[in-house]
C-alpha cells in the first residue's frame, strides 16, 4: 500500500475537509492505525492533528451517539 497523500502530491491536510478525514476514522470515531490507513508516518501525524483539530471545532464527533 502506498500513502494516499504522497500519491496525490498533497502536503497539507485541511481539518475542514471532514469527508476526507472520515476515511481515517473508525466506526467508533477512533483514529485508525497506520497499518489500516496505509499512510506514511509524516501524513499519519498530519491526519491525526487534523482530526483532533476538527473534533475541537465540533466538525467531527468524539464518540458515536
Amino acid at each position: 500500500m502506498f500513502c494516499y497523500f504522497c500519491q496525490k502530491n498533497i502536503d497539507q491536510v485541511d481539518y475542514k475537509n471532514t469527508q476526507l478525514l472520515g476515511r481515517f476514522v473508525s466506526g467508533f470515531y477512533k483514529i485508525k492505525a497506520r497499518k489500516k490507513t496505509g499512510l506514511c508516518s509524516h501524513h499519519q501525524r498530519k491526519i491525526a492533528t487534523a482530526i483532533k483539530r476538527a473534533r475541537q471545532m465540533g466538525m467531527i464527533p468524539y464518540t458515536p451517539k
